[in-house]
Protein backbone atom coordinates (compact mmCIF):
# COMPACT_ATOMS: atom_id res chain seq x y z
CA UNK A 1 0.00 0.00 0.00
CA UNK A 2 1.18 3.53 -0.58
CA UNK A 3 1.15 6.04 2.24
CA UNK A 4 -2.06 7.64 0.99
CA UNK A 5 -4.12 4.51 1.72
CA UNK A 6 -5.94 4.98 5.01
CA UNK A 7 -7.26 2.11 7.11
CA UNK A 8 -9.16 2.25 10.38
CA UNK A 9 -9.27 0.14 13.54
CA UNK A 10 -12.11 0.73 15.98
CA UNK A 11 -11.25 0.27 19.66
CA UNK A 12 -13.28 0.99 22.79
CA UNK A 13 -12.34 4.69 22.82
CA UNK A 14 -11.00 5.50 19.36
CA UNK A 15 -11.26 4.83 15.68
CA UNK A 16 -7.54 4.75 14.95
CA UNK A 17 -6.41 5.72 11.46
CA UNK A 18 -3.32 3.94 10.22
CA UNK A 19 -1.39 3.16 7.09
CA UNK A 20 -0.12 -0.30 6.27
CA UNK A 21 2.72 -1.49 4.09
CA UNK A 22 3.86 -4.99 3.24
CA UNK A 23 2.22 -8.40 3.43
CA UNK A 24 -0.47 -9.20 6.00
CA UNK A 25 1.49 -12.33 6.85
CA UNK A 26 4.70 -10.41 7.55
CA UNK A 27 6.32 -9.95 10.93
CA UNK A 28 4.58 -6.90 12.47
CA UNK A 29 6.43 -3.64 12.99
CA UNK A 30 4.59 -0.63 14.41
CA UNK A 31 6.05 2.83 13.80
CA UNK A 32 4.89 5.56 16.19
CA UNK A 33 5.25 9.31 15.72
CA UNK A 34 5.52 12.05 18.33
CA UNK A 35 4.49 15.66 18.94
CA UNK A 36 4.33 17.70 16.77
CA UNK A 37 4.85 15.15 14.03
CA UNK A 38 2.85 12.57 12.05
CA UNK A 39 3.21 9.25 10.19
CA UNK A 40 4.99 11.22 7.44
CA UNK A 41 8.09 10.82 9.62
CA UNK A 42 8.25 7.22 8.37
CA UNK A 43 7.77 7.83 4.64
CA UNK A 44 11.31 6.68 3.86
CA UNK A 45 11.23 3.82 6.35
CA UNK A 46 7.96 1.93 5.85
CA UNK A 47 8.44 0.97 2.16
CA UNK A 48 11.95 -0.53 2.62
CA UNK A 49 10.76 -2.49 5.65
CA UNK A 50 7.81 -3.78 3.63
CA UNK A 51 10.24 -4.81 0.90
CA UNK A 52 12.03 -6.87 3.56
CA UNK A 53 8.79 -8.75 4.23
CA UNK A 54 7.54 -6.87 7.28
CA UNK A 55 3.92 -5.96 7.92
CA UNK A 56 4.38 -2.28 8.73
CA UNK A 57 1.70 -0.39 10.67
CA UNK A 58 1.96 3.41 10.98
CA UNK A 59 -0.88 4.87 13.09
CA UNK A 60 -1.99 8.40 13.78
CA UNK A 61 -1.91 8.97 17.53
CA UNK A 62 -4.98 10.26 19.36
CA UNK A 63 -5.59 13.88 18.44
CA UNK A 64 -3.83 13.60 15.08
CA UNK A 65 -5.03 13.22 11.52
CA UNK A 66 -8.15 11.10 10.90
CA UNK A 67 -7.97 9.28 14.28
CA UNK A 68 -11.20 10.08 16.12
CA UNK A 69 -12.74 9.55 19.54
CA UNK A 70 -15.85 7.40 19.41
CA UNK A 71 -17.72 9.43 22.05
CA UNK A 72 -17.96 13.13 22.81
CA UNK A 73 -17.95 12.20 26.50
CA UNK A 74 -14.51 10.54 26.48
CA UNK A 75 -11.78 12.54 28.20
CA UNK A 76 -9.41 13.95 25.57
CA UNK A 77 -6.48 12.65 27.54
CA UNK A 78 -2.93 12.94 26.32
CA UNK A 79 -1.42 11.19 29.35
CA UNK A 80 1.27 8.60 28.81
CA UNK A 81 -0.95 5.68 29.86
CA UNK A 82 -3.56 6.64 27.25
CA UNK A 83 -0.97 6.49 24.48
CA UNK A 84 0.19 3.08 25.67
CA UNK A 85 -3.36 1.76 25.98
CA UNK A 86 -4.11 2.96 22.45
CA UNK A 87 -1.13 0.96 21.20
CA UNK A 88 -2.29 -2.16 23.02
CA UNK A 89 -5.83 -1.71 21.72
CA UNK A 90 -4.55 -1.28 18.17
CA UNK A 91 -2.50 -4.47 18.42
CA UNK A 92 -5.50 -6.35 19.79
CA UNK A 93 -7.80 -4.93 17.12
CA UNK A 94 -5.44 -5.97 14.34
CA UNK A 95 -4.82 -9.41 15.83
CA UNK A 96 -1.15 -8.71 16.53
CA UNK A 97 0.08 -10.79 19.46
CA UNK A 98 3.65 -9.50 19.31
CA UNK A 99 5.37 -6.74 17.34
CA UNK A 100 8.61 -4.85 17.01
CA UNK A 101 8.00 -1.27 18.11
CA UNK A 102 9.71 1.89 16.93
CA UNK A 103 8.84 5.30 18.31
CA UNK A 104 10.13 8.67 19.43
CA UNK A 105 8.71 11.45 21.58
CA UNK A 106 5.04 10.59 22.37
CA UNK A 107 5.24 7.47 20.23
CA UNK A 108 8.46 6.41 21.91
CA UNK A 109 6.75 6.80 25.27
CA UNK A 110 3.89 4.51 24.22
CA UNK A 111 6.37 1.95 22.90
CA UNK A 112 8.52 2.04 26.03
CA UNK A 113 5.53 1.65 28.33
CA UNK A 114 4.20 -1.38 26.47
CA UNK A 115 7.70 -2.87 26.41
CA UNK A 116 8.07 -2.30 30.17
CA UNK A 117 4.65 -3.51 31.31
CA UNK A 118 3.82 -6.06 28.59
CA UNK A 119 7.17 -7.45 27.41
CA UNK A 120 5.49 -10.54 25.95
CA UNK A 121 3.86 -8.27 23.37
CA UNK A 122 7.17 -6.77 22.16
CA UNK A 123 9.76 -8.59 20.06
CA UNK A 124 12.15 -5.64 20.07
CA UNK A 125 12.22 -1.89 20.63
CA UNK A 126 13.80 1.02 18.78
CA UNK A 127 13.34 4.05 21.01
CA UNK A 128 14.18 7.67 20.36
CA UNK A 129 16.21 9.03 23.26
CA UNK A 130 16.20 6.03 25.53
CA UNK A 131 13.86 5.47 28.47
CA UNK A 132 10.79 7.59 27.79
CA UNK A 133 8.58 6.85 30.78
CA UNK A 134 7.57 9.98 32.66
CA UNK A 135 8.39 10.13 36.36
CA UNK A 136 5.30 12.16 37.24
CA UNK A 137 5.59 12.15 41.09
CA UNK A 138 9.01 13.79 40.74
CA UNK A 139 7.95 16.26 38.05
CA UNK A 140 7.83 19.06 40.63
CA UNK A 141 11.61 18.94 41.06
CA UNK A 142 13.28 21.64 38.99
CA UNK A 143 16.01 20.74 36.53
CA UNK A 144 19.10 22.82 35.87
CA UNK A 145 18.40 26.14 34.13
CA UNK A 146 19.81 24.96 30.79
CA UNK A 147 17.26 22.13 30.77
CA UNK A 148 14.41 24.23 32.14
CA UNK A 149 14.51 26.79 29.35
CA UNK A 150 13.98 24.04 26.76
CA UNK A 151 10.62 23.23 28.38
CA UNK A 152 9.20 26.71 27.79
CA UNK A 153 6.50 25.37 25.48
CA UNK A 154 5.29 22.96 28.17
CA UNK A 155 4.96 25.75 30.72
CA UNK A 156 3.22 27.88 28.08
CA UNK A 157 0.64 25.10 27.69
CA UNK A 158 -0.09 25.26 31.42
CA UNK A 159 -1.72 28.67 30.92
CA UNK A 160 -4.92 29.84 29.21
CA UNK A 161 -2.73 32.01 27.00
CA UNK A 162 -0.93 28.89 25.82
CA UNK A 163 -4.19 27.15 24.98
CA UNK A 164 -5.29 30.11 22.91
CA UNK A 165 -1.86 30.43 21.33
CA UNK A 166 -1.81 26.82 20.19
CA UNK A 167 -5.40 27.11 18.96
CA UNK A 168 -4.75 30.22 16.90
CA UNK A 169 -1.22 29.48 15.75
CA UNK A 170 -0.90 25.71 15.71
CA UNK A 171 0.91 25.50 12.36
CA UNK A 172 3.33 28.33 13.08
CA UNK A 173 3.88 27.13 16.63
CA UNK A 174 4.67 23.56 15.63
CA UNK A 175 6.93 24.77 12.82
CA UNK A 176 8.92 26.74 15.37
CA UNK A 177 9.35 23.60 17.46
CA UNK A 178 10.58 21.72 14.38
CA UNK A 179 13.19 24.41 13.80
CA UNK A 180 14.28 24.61 17.43
CA UNK A 181 14.48 20.88 17.96
CA UNK A 182 16.25 20.05 14.69
CA UNK A 183 18.39 23.17 14.20
CA UNK A 184 20.87 21.66 11.73
CA UNK A 185 18.50 19.60 9.58
CA UNK A 186 18.19 20.99 6.07
CA UNK A 187 14.77 19.53 5.15
CA UNK A 188 12.48 21.24 7.68
CA UNK A 189 10.95 23.59 5.10
CA UNK A 190 10.46 20.74 2.62
CA UNK A 191 9.01 18.17 4.99
CA UNK A 192 7.00 20.22 7.49
CA UNK A 193 4.06 21.02 5.14
CA UNK A 194 3.46 17.28 4.70
CA UNK A 195 2.74 16.92 8.41
CA UNK A 196 0.58 20.00 9.07
CA UNK A 197 -2.72 18.35 7.98
CA UNK A 198 -2.36 16.03 11.00
CA UNK A 199 -2.86 19.04 13.29
CA UNK A 200 -6.31 19.79 11.83
CA UNK A 201 -7.83 17.09 14.04
CA UNK A 202 -10.59 18.71 16.16
CA UNK A 203 -9.12 17.18 19.33
CA UNK A 204 -5.48 18.11 18.65
CA UNK A 205 -5.29 21.11 20.97
CA UNK A 206 -7.19 19.49 23.83
CA UNK A 207 -5.10 16.30 23.73
CA UNK A 208 -1.82 18.23 23.54
CA UNK A 209 -2.72 20.56 26.40
CA UNK A 210 -3.82 17.65 28.58
CA UNK A 211 -0.61 15.78 27.87
CA UNK A 212 1.62 18.59 29.05
CA UNK A 213 -0.53 19.39 32.07
CA UNK A 214 -0.96 15.81 33.26
CA UNK A 215 2.77 15.11 33.29
CA UNK A 216 3.23 17.94 35.82
CA UNK A 217 0.18 16.95 37.87
CA UNK A 218 -1.81 19.99 36.74
CA UNK A 219 -4.60 17.89 35.21
CA UNK A 220 -6.32 14.72 36.37
CA UNK A 221 -5.94 11.60 34.29
CA UNK A 222 -8.48 9.09 33.05
CA UNK A 223 -9.63 7.04 36.08
CA UNK A 224 -9.72 3.92 33.92
CA UNK A 225 -5.96 4.25 33.41
CA UNK A 226 -4.99 4.95 37.00
CA UNK A 227 -3.74 1.38 37.45
CA UNK A 228 -1.24 1.89 34.66
CA UNK A 229 -0.09 5.27 35.94
CA UNK A 230 0.52 3.70 39.35
CA UNK A 231 2.60 0.97 37.72
CA UNK A 232 4.60 3.62 35.87
CA UNK A 233 5.35 5.48 39.10
CA UNK A 234 7.66 2.55 39.93
CA UNK A 235 9.67 3.34 36.78
CA UNK A 236 9.75 -0.30 35.65
CA UNK A 237 12.73 -1.61 33.73
CA UNK A 238 12.53 -2.61 30.07
CA UNK A 239 13.67 -6.17 29.41
CA UNK A 240 13.12 -6.54 25.64
CA UNK A 241 16.01 -6.16 23.15
CA UNK A 242 16.41 -2.41 22.63
CA UNK A 243 18.34 0.05 20.49
CA UNK A 244 18.17 3.68 21.56
CA UNK A 245 18.70 6.28 18.82
CA UNK A 246 19.71 9.77 19.95
CA UNK A 247 20.14 12.77 17.68
CA UNK A 248 23.42 14.52 18.40
CA UNK A 249 21.81 17.87 17.50
CA UNK A 250 18.53 17.31 19.37
CA UNK A 251 17.88 20.64 21.08
CA UNK A 252 14.96 19.51 23.21
CA UNK A 253 16.87 16.60 24.79
CA UNK A 254 20.60 17.10 24.21
CA UNK A 255 22.77 14.00 24.29
CA UNK A 256 24.92 13.53 27.37
CA UNK A 257 28.08 11.45 27.52
CA UNK A 258 26.89 9.37 30.44
CA UNK A 259 24.00 7.16 29.31
CA UNK A 260 22.05 7.08 32.56
CA UNK A 261 19.13 5.41 30.80
CA UNK A 262 21.19 2.25 30.30
CA UNK A 263 20.39 1.20 33.86
CA UNK A 264 16.69 1.10 32.92
CA UNK A 265 17.24 -1.66 30.36
CA UNK A 266 17.83 -5.16 31.70
CA UNK A 267 17.96 -7.01 28.37
CA UNK A 268 20.23 -6.50 25.39
CA UNK A 269 20.68 -2.77 24.88
CA UNK A 270 22.67 -0.37 22.76
CA UNK A 271 22.66 3.41 22.43
CA UNK A 272 23.55 4.92 19.06
CA UNK A 273 24.23 8.64 18.85
CA UNK A 274 23.37 9.89 15.36
CA UNK A 275 25.74 12.61 14.26
CA UNK A 276 24.45 13.10 10.72
CA UNK A 277 25.55 12.41 7.20
CA UNK A 278 27.39 14.41 4.60
CA UNK A 279 25.72 16.53 1.97
CA UNK A 280 26.05 14.99 -1.46
CA UNK A 281 27.10 11.52 -0.28
CA UNK A 282 23.63 10.01 0.14
CA UNK A 283 21.92 8.81 3.28
CA UNK A 284 24.40 6.48 4.89
CA UNK A 285 24.77 4.98 8.31
CA UNK A 286 27.08 6.72 10.73
CA UNK A 287 29.27 9.74 10.12
CA UNK A 288 29.39 11.25 6.66
CA UNK A 289 31.91 13.54 5.04
CA UNK A 290 31.67 17.07 3.75
CA UNK A 291 29.22 19.58 5.20
CA UNK A 292 27.45 18.05 8.18
CA UNK A 293 23.69 17.62 8.24
CA UNK A 294 22.84 17.00 11.85
CA UNK A 295 20.22 14.73 13.35
CA UNK A 296 17.86 16.41 15.78
CA UNK A 297 14.67 15.34 17.55
CA UNK A 298 12.70 14.06 14.56
CA UNK A 299 14.85 10.94 14.39
CA UNK A 300 13.14 8.67 11.82
CA UNK A 301 12.51 11.49 9.38
CA UNK A 302 16.02 12.90 9.72
CA UNK A 303 17.84 9.57 9.89
CA UNK A 304 15.77 6.98 8.00
CA UNK A 305 18.71 4.77 7.05
CA UNK A 306 19.95 4.57 10.63
CA UNK A 307 16.43 3.82 11.85
CA UNK A 308 15.99 1.03 9.31
CA UNK A 309 19.37 -0.41 10.26
CA UNK A 310 18.41 -0.45 13.94
CA UNK A 311 15.19 -2.34 13.17
CA UNK A 312 16.99 -4.86 10.98
CA UNK A 313 19.75 -5.29 13.57
CA UNK A 314 17.12 -6.12 16.17
CA UNK A 315 15.75 -8.79 13.87
CA UNK A 316 19.18 -10.36 13.56
CA UNK A 317 19.96 -9.82 17.26
CA UNK A 318 22.87 -7.45 16.56
CA UNK A 319 22.37 -5.69 19.86
CA UNK A 320 25.14 -5.55 22.45
CA UNK A 321 24.30 -7.05 25.85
Amino acid sequence: MNHHTMLFCKTSDLTIAYQQHGPESGEPVILLHGFPYSPRAYDEIAPPLAANGYRVIVPYLRGYGPTQFNSAQTLRSGQQAALAQDLLDLMDGLGIAQATLCGYDWGGRAACIVAALFPERVRGLVTGDGYNLQDIPNSVRPADPQSEHRYWYQYYFHTPRGVEGLTQNRWEFCELLWQLWSPTWLRNAERYPLTTPAFDNPDFVEVVIHSYRHRFMYAAGDPALEWMEQALEKQPAISVPTISLCGADDDVGPVVNNDEDALRFTGSYERRVLVGVGVGVGVGVGVGVGVGVGVGHNIPEEAPAQTIKALLDLRSAKVHP
